[in-house]
This record gives C-alpha cells, sequence and structure tokens, in this order.
C-alpha cells in the first residue's frame, strides 16, 4: 500500500496520515488542456449560433419588410429559449450526467442551425431560432457544474475564464463571418456557414472532453429540484449576483443588437462586411473575461465588479460621439467591461452554491439570458424612439443598478461582519 493511504512513518514508528492528492484537474496537469480546449470549443458554438442573426439584422429587416424592432425577436426568441430551458436541462444534467447533456444539446443546436438558412418567413425564423435557444440551455449551466467538479477550486475561476472566452470567440466570429459572407451572397447562406462550424465544433468537443470523475447523480423528483431552486433564491448573496448578471447582459444585448443598424446608417453608412468585422472587438472580451481569477486577486469580488461597472459605462458614453474611432473605442470599452463582470459573477455563482451546482448555475444563465432578450428588445425599441442615445440611456440604467446591487452587497457584508461573534483566546 502507498504512503498515501497508509501514512508515512515517523522516527518513533508512529503513522502520520497523509491527505491523498486532490484528483481534480488542475493547470499543468494531465487532461486539462484537453478539458480547456474541449469547453472552449463549445462555447465558441454556443455564441456563435445563439448570435448568428445579430450582425445580418439589417439584412433580415430589409428581406422580410421588417422593423429593428421586430427583427430584433430572431435574437430575443433564442436567448429567451435559452433562459427558459436552462433550468430543466440543468436538472437532466444532475440526472444523466453533465457531459451526456452536452453532446446532446450541441447536437440538436446544430442540427436547427442547418434548417435555419430555409426558413420561409420572419415568423418562421424566430420560431426556429426559439427551439435553437432552448436546445443550446443545456451548454452554459452544465459547462459551469462540470468545471466546479472536475477542477480543482483554485483554478476555477480562470477555467470558467477560459470557457467564457471561447463565447467571445465564438460571439466575434459569428459575427464577423456572417457579415463578410452575408455581403456576397445573403444572410441566409451566411448562417449556413456558422452552422457547419458549429457541426466541427460540436464533433471535436465530444472527443476532447474528459469523461466526469467527480459526478454524483442527482435526482429528477420535482420537489427535491424545487427544493434546490428554493433554496438558492433564499440566498442574498445569489440573487445579488443573478441580478448582476442579468444587467450587464441588458447592456451587452441592446449594444450589438443595434450597433449594426446604427453604422450602416448616415453618417458612418458602412458595408455589411465592415460591420460585421466590427465583432472583432470581441478579442478585448476573451483577454478580460481569461484574465478575471487575477483581477478577483487583486481587487476582490465586489472591486472587480466596480471596475467592469465603470469601464462599460465609461464606453457607453464614448459611443455616442459621432466619429467611428470613438464608436470604437466605446465598443472595446463595453466588451472588455461585460466580460470581465460576466466572468466575475458566474465563477462566483459557482463558489458560492454549496449543493445542486447546476441549478444555481442554471438560475444565472436564466437570469443572464433573460437580460439579453430584454436588452436586444428594449435597445432595439429605444434605438427606434430615440435613436442611438436611446439604447445608450438603456444601457447606462443597467450599469446604475450592476453598481447599486454592488454597494448594498458590501453594506450587507460589513453588517454581517459585525454580528459575527469574536472568537475567543
Amino acid at each position: 500500500m502507498s504512503p498515501a493511504s497508509t501514512g508515512a512513518s515517523t522516527a518513533m514508528g508512529a503513522a502520520v496520515p497523509v491527505r491523498s492528492a486532490d484528483s481534480r484537474l488542475a493547470p499543468g496537469g494531465p487532461g486539462y488542456r484537453r478539458m480547456s480546449f474541449a469547453l472552449f470549443l463549445a462555447g465558441v458554438a454556443t455564441f456563435a449560433l445563439l448570435y448568428s442573426t445579430q450582425a445580418l439584422l439589417p439584412l433580415i429587416s430589409g428581406e422580410f419588410g421588417v422593423a429593428a424592432s421586430e427583427a430584433s425577436w430572431t435574437v430575443a426568441a433564442a436567448t429567451g429559449g435559452l433562459a427558459l430551458f436552462v433550468l430543466p436541462m440543468s436538472a437532466l444534467s444532475e440526472r444523466f450526467g453533465r457531459r451526456t447533456v452536452m453532446t446532446a444539446s450541441l447536437a440538436v443546436a446544430v442540427g436547427v442551425g442547418l434548417l435555419v438558412p430555409f426558413a420561409p418567413s420572419i415568423g418562421a425564423l424566430v420560431v426556429l431560432r426559439a427551439v435553437q435557444g432552448a436546445a443550446l440551455a443545456g451548454l452554459p449551466a452544465s459547462a459551469t457544474a462540470y468545471l466546479a467538479e472536475e477542477v480543482r477550486p483554485k483554478a476555477l475561476v480562470t477555467a470558467i475564464g477560459l470557457f467564457v472566452a471561447g463565447n467571445s470567440v465564438g460571439g466575434m466570429s459569428g459575427r464577423v463571418i456572417t457579415g463578410w459572407v452575408a455581403q456576397e451572397w445573403g444572410w441566409r447562406v451566411a448562417v449556413g456557414v456558422i452552422g457547419a462550424i458549429a457541426v466541427v465544433c460540436a464533433v471535436a468537443f465530444r472527443l476532447l472532453l474528459p469523461a466526469p470523475r467527480h459526478f454524483t447523480p442527482g435526482s429528477l423528483r420535482p420537489r427535491v429540484l424545487l427544493g434546490t431552486v428554493r433554496d438558492h433564491l433564499s440566498d442574498p448573496l445569489l440573487r445579488r449576483l443573478y441580478a448582476i448578471g442579468a444587467l450587464f447582459m441588458t447592456v451587452f444585448g441592446g449594444v450589438y443588437t443595434v450597433i449594426g443598424y446604427r453604422l450602416t446608417e448616415a453618417p458612418f453608412a458602412l458595408p455589411q462586411g465592415i460591420v460585421g468585422s466590427i465583432f472583432l472587438v470581441y478579442l478585448v472580451g476573451t483577454v478580460s473575461a481569461s484574465t478575471a481569477g487575477r483581477l478577483v486577486g487583486r481587487l476582490g469580488r465586489r472591486g472587480a465588479l466596480y471596475l467592469a461597472g465603470g469601464t462599460t459605462a465609461a464606453g457607453l458614453l464614448v459611443s455616442l460621439a459621432a466619429s467611428l474611432p470613438l464608436v470604437l473605442l466605446g465598443l472595446v470599452l463595453v466588451t472588455a467591461g461585460f466580460f470581465a463582470g460576466h466572468a466575475v459573477a458566474s465563477s462566483a455563482v459557482s463558489k458560492t452554491a454549496t449543493h445542486g451546482r447546476a441549478q444555481a448555475s442554471a438560475l444565472y444563465q436564466s437570469a443572464y439570458y433573460i437580460g439579453s432578450s430584454v436588452g436586444s428588445t428594449v435597445g432595439a425599441m429605444a434605438f427606434h424612439a430615440d435613436g442611438w442615445g436611446g439604447t445608450v440611456t438603456v444601457g447606462l440604467l443597467a450599469v446604475l443598478g450592476v453598481v447599486t446591487i454592488t454597494v448594498l452587497g458590501s453594506r450587507a457584508a460589513r453588517v454581517t461582519a459585525r454580528r459575527e461573534p469574536v472568537p475567543a483566546h
């Protein structure tokens, strides 16, 4: 028997127990890179499919003869479908396993993605997008739960940051590719290309992701699920994190749903390919999300959220300028602030939940994508009513909500600290 299991002998002959090695994944360890790359690809496929129509909204409006507020439903329906189904899908992952549910979700979403280019009307397109979003619901909560179970705690923020970085790459590449493809061959071919790319990502994900070693099947009984959900919603910290995720995504959904309309109109009048390339600023999100762990280490969670909110607000204000370079700078700041805030909040949910992590993550994802649906719809309505300034106003109100919730959380933490008894010496 090994010393790890029997104990090490001292000079007096007594056995001293030695803690067995943590078998969870860690940077530099076997399987960590495969796991990181597999979930990175899952993130790419998820965001590329979920937002595949966002950069194409002006073209969709033109073909079907609908306004921005109507075309925006092709985005809102997908994110809304995800928000509605993420909790049931997380329950399935508790019973059947994270990897199984993620694989099935990607397979269905990819299949629907190959049908989207053939939508005969705006109504059919919205329905297909809603189904696609519902299918993708199995990815976000299951992925973060998988990481919480399979990765060592000290590496969790970094691992989730890499998954979020995959989201940013998927969102960026999907929009850039669709922009240039649509300029030459139309929006239908563009979303078909995204579907084909997602097929490749889905196959590679399934081949690369290590089998779970620390998953314990849970119950599918409704009473157990509702009890777990009730526990999470009764936790003040989790409630604040859910609200923060929703508000950050309200900003992001509104800005990136409307930006295509703003840049194709005067005074910019940019072609569709160039508008799609604007989404290259998502690379900034890749960096900010992947460095969220270091940011929390230096500033603490609340300090990181203040910085993310301030950066986002500054970007919104800068984007009001009638200068293309300043608009781009504003988008860079909004993107950096959003992805940093999202990575911090989502990783805090995984750390805070002591049980039912998939449900805890699912509730966060549900709030997050409800924020996306609200942001894309309300942002488009505000743009229709008051131009870009209206969309910026919606975003600033959401950032104010983030800051207010974080301040209230800081006060609550101080009150709790005062009430805790001082240990006797």
